[in-house]
């Protein structure tokens, strides 16, 4: 089974390439950063777009956020071989700045391909961006680490919405409010 979703997925790289997606950003990145962890994974990861270490290497949350994230995940009883982590817009914006709304409007549906390919159970977004496609009209100070069950195409997904690791770095507060929030996260997936 992975072999053919493992080239379903490159598929996904193929036509962001071909369909040249958002060729401004493609223009002053290095890399299309498409994921990285375990295409088998009950849980996805979604931040919003790469930053200057992920942009370097090709791989999702590798900078200080990423250390952080797999802090976390380690407390929570799991690993980054475990799960899946993508962001929804797959090139740096220049200067880190946030992706634009046509940047993820336009990025979008290969999110929702990977998604369908992958078929987690859960998937936790991090950060406002990546939440509210999945959460419109919500507030992500009113719902992190609430569990949310939505229509997903054929079949319910749960939505679990997060701080991005990058905003709690720097604020002590919302830091541990993320690490209390992930580590819900196991008993989430245990009560699916």
């Amino acid at each position: 089974m992975s072999s053919s979703k493992q080239q379903l997925l490159d598929q996904i790289k193929a036509d962001i390439l071909e369909m040249n997606i958002c060729p401004d950003l493609a223009e002053t990145a290095t890399n299309l950063v498409m994921g990285d962890g375990n295409i088998d994974a009950d849980i996805v990861f979604i931040g919003e777009a790469p930053g200057k270490n992920e942009d370097e290497q090709g791989l999702p949350f590798v900078g200080a956020a990423g250390k952080f994230l797999n802090e976390m995940l380690a407390a929570a009883g799991m690993d980054r071989s475990d799960v899946f982590i993508t962001n929804i817009v797959k090139y740096r914006p220049p200067n880190n700045r946030d992706p634009l709304p046509e940047e993820k409007r336009a990025f979008w549906p290969y999110l929702l391909k990977q998604l369908q390919i992958i078929e987690p159970k859960v998937v936790i977004t991090l950060g406002r961006h990546s939440m509210e496609y999945f959460l419109p009209d919500m507030k992500i100070g009113q719902i992190h680490g609430e569990a949310k069950r939505i229509q997903f195409g054929d079949h319910k997904i749960v939505i679990v919405p997060l701080y991005h690791p990058a905003a709690a770095l720097y604020n002590g507060s919302m830091r541990q409010t993320l690490i209390d929030d992930f580590l819900r996260v196991p008993k989430v997936i245990e009560q699916l």
